[in-house]
């Protein structure tokens, strides 16, 4: 069996093994955020942050509760790891410098999970179960949460309540993301990932060099890590080390966790707006664009050229041999497309047009399927503006799932819109022209362009992942990278529940014969049209400066 056929299959088995996990999951995390029912474990949480789960919040309200209770653990988590060199558990690491501190607790906490230290020599068994493995779940649901708030937002009328954050947040951990990950982890150690809590030992010899390796929950934090679209990893290789990525098996099933919920919340979404139909159509868009560009990279990365890719069977540098390209290049579109970051292969290392395809993913705003919750309000939020331009090609005010689009709604998703770009193009501005940042650089030209564009394309973008080329533990980019994640991920909420409450506000308007029908194939393609025309002006240029210039040359 070819390499090319074999990547065919490993694809529709996972497409194969969503469908049959969409239905049920997304039904499920419904009745999740409907219920009015109050779990005995879910109670002594609530009492002990002294919230009252039934109280209505409007979109001010949530936004406070999402802001303060995310400050609170940067700045604990940030505080775990400065004292570190005193906590039991931390294997003799010491404790984090400043910057590196910030970068991690901003990381982590805004779901991106960017890491510029080496795990395994970084980090002790309390800070990554204690700190990181916490905020994998907590970072994860917050997303959730605001996404549900904004599904209300269309959902509700004439009233501008959208929930509480506090049950939304309790129960998207407690009854969706433990669960599932408790059998992801068990799943993971079945295929051979690590689950302990050993200090260091040696493992054997490596070119006359002693290899040592310190052991860890590795598969408990791969699970939330992968079903959360967090990223990051005991180990500085991530998904590529076979500690935590042992096989193909173990592979192909972490994909399936980074795609699962952002999908399923799909049919979360048409459950609570009350038609199935709205929430196909979503599906549909996001199929597309993960499909198309699925396929594209593994052409690219399989295509021959010259002696040495032929001999490989494709682009094989910097991916590992369990995996090779197929399961490398679904893992990177994956992981790239959602707000994941994990990555199982050197991105620095694809092919020109590989590399740009990774960093493309990133720049459509990770919306297909995008990260836990973050890819349902981006998806939302371009959908919003997809019925604002077929509004104005036939002359009648837009409306979407009976709300009227005017000018504070498309407002509020226009500033959503803006921020990424924005941050992006300024932090690699200035750091392509200030004379210090451009050391961290491996590689000169269109390439080392590259590495500083998909550093802060992942910062601002909440995914993570890191291009494999560029020396980011510097104080420059620990602090200008962490402020880019934390306001690329807290800036759009704003206008995600502005947006919300603008719409929970309004009275229905009946369906008429002139009203654009947005359950249908037509709509789909006219979003997933939209979503490439905007990101394409917005983000060409500079991808013509790095991705198209490399892959052009080569």
């Amino acid at each position: 069996m070819s390499s090319q056929i074999a990547g065919v299959l490993q694809l529709l088995a996972l497409m194969a093994a969503l469908a049959l996990a969409y239905r049920p999951l997304g039904d499920y995390m419904a009745r999740v955020y409907s219920s009015e029912k109050h779990y005995t474990p879910e109670k002594w949480i609530y009492k002990v942050i002294g919230a009252d789960p039934a109280a209505e919040m409007r979109w001010p309200a949530y936004l406070r509760g999402v802001l303060a209770f995310s400050a609170a653990s940067v700045l604990l988590l940030y505080l775990m790891q400065r004292v570190q060199g005193s906590l039991p558990g931390s294997l003799g690491f010491s404790s984090i410098d400043p910057d590196q501190a910030f970068n991690t607790a901003a990381s982590f906490v805004a779901n991106t999970n960017w890491q510029s230290y080496y795990g395994e020599q970084a980090m002790g068994h309390v800070v990554q179960t204690g700190g990181l493995a916490v905020q994998n779940f907590l970072s994860a649901a917050v997303g959730m949460a605001v996404a549900v708030a904004l599904v209300r937002g269309f959902a509700r009328s004439r009233t501008g309540e959208l929930g509480n954050f506090w049950a939304d947040l309790v129960r998207g951990t407690v009854r969706i993301l433990i669960p599932v990950s408790v059998i992801g982890a068990i799943v993971l150690v079945a295929c051979g990932a690590i689950q302990n809590f050993s200090g260091i030992h040696q493992v054997g010899q490596f070119m006359g060099s002693t290899q040592e390796w310190n052991g860890g929950a590795v598969a408990s934090q791969e699970a939330i890590k992968e079903l959360g679209t967090n990223g990051g990893g005991y180990f500085n290789a991530n998904a590529a080390h076979p500690f935590e990525n042992p096989n193909p098996l173990s592979n192909l099933f972490e994909i399936f966790l980074i795609l699962l919920i952002p999908f399923a919340l799909t049919r979360t979404f048409g459950r609570l707006v009350g038609s199935l139909k709205q929430g196909y159509a979503i599906l549909g868009a996001m199929a597309v664009i993960w499909i198309g560009f699925t396929a594209l990279m593994m052409w690219t990365e399989f295509a021959h050229r010259g002696p040495a890719f032929e001999i490989a069977g494709g682009a094989m540098e910097g991916k590992e041999t369990r995996f090779g390209i197929a399961g490398s290049s679904i893992f990177a579109v994956a992981t790239t497309l959602t707000s994941t970051g994990a990555v199982n292969s050197f991105h620095s290392s694809y092919t020109g047009f590989g590399g740009g395809i990774t960093l493309l993913g990133m720049q459509l705003g990770e919306i297909a399927p995008g990260g836990v919750g973050s890819g349902l309000y981006g998806m939302l939020i371009m959908a919003v503006i997809a019925v604002f331009i077929a509004g104005l090609m036939v002359g009648r005010t837009p409306e979407y799932l009976g709300k009227k689009i005017g000018t504070r709604q498309i407002t509020f998703a226009a500033c959503y819109l803006l921020i990424t770009p924005a941050l992006v193009h300024g932090f690699t501005a200035v750091a392509l022209a200030l004379p210090t940042p451009g050391h961290s650089m491996t590689n000169s030209g269109a390439h080392g362009f590259s590495e500083i564009l998909y550093a802060y394309t992942s910062g601002a973008n909440n995914n993570g992942s890191a291009f494999a080329g560029l020396n980011a533990d510097t104080q420059w980019f620990n602090t200008t990278i962490g402020i880019a994640m934390l306001l690329g991920r807290f800036l759009p909420m704003v206008f995600v529940l502005a947006l919300a409450g603008s719409l929970a506000e309004q009275k229905p308007v009946p369906a008429t014969a002139g009203t654009l029908r947005t359950d249908k194939p037509l709509y789909a393609g006219l979003l997933v049209g939209t979503i490439l025309i905007i990101t394409g002006l917005t983000y060409f240029p500079a991808l013509a400066l790095g991705p198209l210039a490399e892959g052009l040359a080569s």
